[in-house]
This record gives C-alpha cells, sequence and structure tokens, in this order.
C-alpha cells in the first residue's frame, strides 16, 4: 500500500489578521478514495477497533488515526464589524496634533494649522482665557490638538510653565480645565573647589548657575570675587528644587546655604523660605548682616559706578544697581519705612520711594505698575511687595533699577549696610538656625552621595 501526505489547512480571517494553522496525518488509503469536500457527518459515534488506533472510517473508507492524536486547538477569532473596523482606521488616519510656540506665534495662527475651523477657533480661545491669561503665552509652551475617529477635534490642551496646563473638552459643551501636577521640593547638596569663576565652579559641578548672582547680590563688595578668590576654596550649597513624579523638574531652583571659606575667614549665607529673599550674612560665626533683595532670582545686570550709558553712548555715573527679569516680576521693599513718593521721574519712568528714618531713602525704577492702595505715608516692611519690574522711562529692556541714598548722596546698594542693621535681631536664634543648617547640609551632601 502506497503511503501519501495529506496536509489539511485552516485558514481563518478577521479585520485584516490571517492566522494560518495546520497539520499534516499519514492516512493509509488508496489515491482513488481521497476526496476533497469535506466527508459525511455520522450518525453515531464509531465503535472502537482492536487495536491501536480509532477508527474514523466513515461510509467511503476506513482511516486509521494514532490514538495519541488530538485536533488543533485554533484561537477563537472575534469577527470585526465594519463600523469598528472604519474607526480604527479613522483613528490611525488622524493622529494627535502637536506644535511649540515660537516668538511670533499666537493661538489662532496655531490652531488653524490643526485644521480648525474659525468658529472653533474662537471657542476655543475663550474657553482657555477662563483659565488662563494667554497674553502669557510664550516661546517654549506646548500646543496640542487630540481628535475623535471622525477626524473632529475632541482636546485641546495648552502645556505652559513648571507640568501646568489648560485642557479644553469638545463636546455638546466645551469646558475648560487646569491640570496641575504633583510635585514635591527635594533638597540638595554640593561641596566643590573654586577654580576660575564661581559661575564656571558651579556649572562644572552640576549646581544650578544662576546661584552665582545670589551670591554676588549678597556678598557684594564685602568678597572682591576677582582678587580674592585664588583658586582650590571651598564652597558649600544647599539649594531646594521641585520635581514632578516622573523626575523631571519643574520651576527654579532655590537657594537655602552657602558657605564660602576664604583664605581665614569663612562666610556663611542663609536665606529665608519666608521672607521673599531675605538673606543673613555670618562672618566666621558672627551675623555680619542681613539683606532683602529687591527681585527675588533675578539677574544682576548692571552695577554701581561709573558706566557707559546703553542708551546715550557716553560716560555716566550710574546711581544705583540693576536687576533684568520679566514684565511683571513683583518688586519687594528692601528693609522697613514709609512711602515717601510714588509717581514718574523723568528717565527713572515710574517710580516708589521709601524712606528709611530721616536719612536714608531706597528708589525702584522703571516699574510697569503698583498695587493698588499702595499709598504716599503707607508703612510697609521688608518682602512686601511695591511695585512690578517694567521699562518705563530711559531702558532698553525690562529691569529694576535699585538706588540707596543717604542725605540724597547715592551709595552701593550692595556694599552698604545702612539698610542691613542687625539691631534687635535674636542673635540666639540665628546661631541657632546656622547650626541646624549646617547640620542639615552635611546629611543631604551624605545622601546626594
Amino acid at each position: 500500500m502506497k503511503l501519501r501526505h495529506i496536509v489539511l489547512g485552516t485558514t481563518m480571517a478577521a479585520a485584516a489578521v490571517s492566522t494560518i494553522a495546520s497539520r499534516a496525518l499519514i492516512l493509509e488509503a488508496p489515491p482513488e478514495y481521497i476526496f476533497s469536500e469535506a466527508p459525511e457527518a455520522l450518525d453515531s459515534p464509531p465503535e472502537p477497533l482492536d487495536g491501536p488506533g480509532v477508527n474514523a472510517s466513515g461510509e467511503t473508507m476506513p482511516n486509521m488515526l494514532p490514538a495519541a492524536f488530538q485536533p488543533p486547538e485554533f484561537p477563537a477569532l472575534e469577527r470585526a464589524e465594519p463600523d469598528n473596523l472604519m474607526a480604527l482606521v479613522q483613528a490611525l488616519a488622524t493622529p494627535p496634533w502637536e506644535a511649540t510656540v515660537e516668538a511670533g506665534d499666537t493661538l489662532d495662527v496655531l490652531l488653524s494649522l490643526a485644521d480648525m475651523d474659525a468658529q472653533t477657533r474662537t471657542e476655543v480661545a475663550l474657553a482657555l482665557t477662563v483659565e488662563y491669561d494667554l497674553r502669557r503665552l510664550r516661546p517654549g509652551h506646548r500646543l496640542s490638538v487630540d481628535f475623535r475617529p471622525d477626524g473632529t477635534p475632541s482636546v485641546v490642551t495648552l502645556a505652559v510653565v513648571d507640568g501646568v496646563r489648560i485642557e479644553v473638552t469638545l463636546d455638546d459643551t466645551i469646558a475648560s480645565r487646569t491640570v496641575t501636577p504633583s510635585a514635591l521640593t527635594v533638597e540638595r547638596a554640593s561641596q566643590l573647589l573654586v577654580n576660575g569663576s564661581i559661575y564656571a565652579s558651579l556649572d562644572r559641578a552640576g549646581v544650578p548657575a544662576r546661584f552665582a548672582v545670589d551670591l554676588a547680590q549678597i556678598l557684594g563688595e564685602t568678597v572682591d570675587f576677582r582678587r580674592d578668590l585664588q583658586g582650590g576654596e571651598t564652597l558649600n550649597i544647599l539649594w531646594g528644587q521641585t520635581v514632578l513624579r516622573d523626575g523631571s523638574e519643574v520651576g527654579q531652583p532655590s537657594i537655602s546655604y552657602a558657605a564660602l571659606d576664604l583664605a581665614d575667614d569663612r562666610f556663611e549665607i542663609l536665606w529665608s523660605a519666608e521672607d521673599s529673599g531675605r538673606a543673613t550674612v555670618y562672618l566666621n560665626d558672627e551675623i555680619l548682616r542681613t539683606v532683602a533683595p529687591p527681585v527675588e532670582g533675578a539677574r544682576l545686570s548692571s552695577v554701581f559706578g561709573q558706566r557707559k550709558h546703553p542708551i546715550y553712548g557716553n560716560l555716566r555715573m550710574h546711581t544705583g544697581v540693576d536687576y533684568a527679569a520679566a514684565a511683571g516680576t513683583p518688586i519687594a521693599a528692601t528693609a522697613p519705612g514709609r512711602v515717601s513718593f510714588i509717581g514718574w521721574r523723568s528717565g527713572y519712568g515710574r517710580v516708589v520711594e521709601i524712606a528709611h528714618g530721616s536719612d536714608t531713602m531706597t528708589r525702584y525704577a522703571h516699574l510697569s505698575a503698583v498695587p493698588e492702595g499702595l499709598a504716599v505715608g503707607n508703612r510697609v516692611v521688608a518682602g512686601e511687595t511695591i511695585g512690578q519690574v517694567g521699562e518705563t522711562g530711559t531702558a532698553t529692556a525690562p529691569n529694576l533699577h535699585y538706588e540707596v541714598r543717604v542725605d540724597g548722596r547715592p551709595i552701593d546698594p550692595l556694599g552698604e549696610e545702612l539698610l542691613a542693621s542687625v539691631e534687635n535681631f535674636d542673635t540666639a536664634d540665628a546661631t541657632e538656625i546656622l547650626e541646624a543648617t549646617r547640620t542639615r547640609f552635611v546629611t543631604v551632601l551624605r545622601e546626594d552621595t
């Protein structure tokens, strides 16, 4: 008897997915008894035969199948409904649209690039305005649009700063909401050797280089960073950073402690989180002074003294210091006092002046606005907001011109200690805070390393 190999194949298709399964069966049968059509159904199960096989015969021919044979089990496949398949195709054909805001972009132009009609763009803009002032739209913000299977927009998302995003849902009614990611502040510490500038040394150590500005603001002329730094000085830094759950950093890092060993002296600075940048400076464990910078985290862009005027081009005396910051950034009083003037002064633009006793005055110039209710005669405390950064008067960019005058004569705000008196300061409490901060620095440093 001649042996033939018969390969039985089954092909199933669903949603454009094909599964082919096959199994070879060895049949002992003459060629003329092989049929392509399916065998007729049996009226009753076959009786077992003597021997190792199972009778699988029909009326046409006997077939011997091995007793161990089991019919192949094919996976159950769901048939894809035509509507569902079409929805899948449409969803794949309309991926989310995304864009990064660049200089000169407007919301309306960006949404039109997402093929959104004029009426929908207007409704989206109104919904976003409920949650966010669109005048604050800045380069780097992200805009995205999700679509329904039929290609119509379903959700518009504007991602702004610090992981915050504004979502507009386009349904029967249009709704907007602000989503603020959960975040926590972690402390970080670093100990480094200064070689070259403070800025470059911080950058090489992976510490935010902007802290060099904080040190310059606080130490001022007490330390001449060009002459006094010989190289090899130890600098300790403790700071906080806001981190999202995914580990990404948001917002600006905030310095809380710094210690600089300079020759035989040790300068230490403690920043208070409660007083808008107020800091206490220690020299060899003794309080040297307290300082309250007028603009927290701003860049010191121009110092006191002779300089080439940025507009007129001639050499002029610069009677204060300038802090570069974004328009609208809050400005704080640097010391307690009484408001003595609010108004305009020629090239100074909009100005607020505060009297500190009978002989000392601070001037805050180029302001874009002052708080509602602030008036001449009001008493203010250190850290209280008295205006916002602007570029009124003679200015080339948004900045604060900060000036200190004693008996009408301008003095260097960074080198003078008259406004940083330590009178009535609890020195015992300050010493205890310093010791606790030193301990915290060591603990965090060990954890980071």
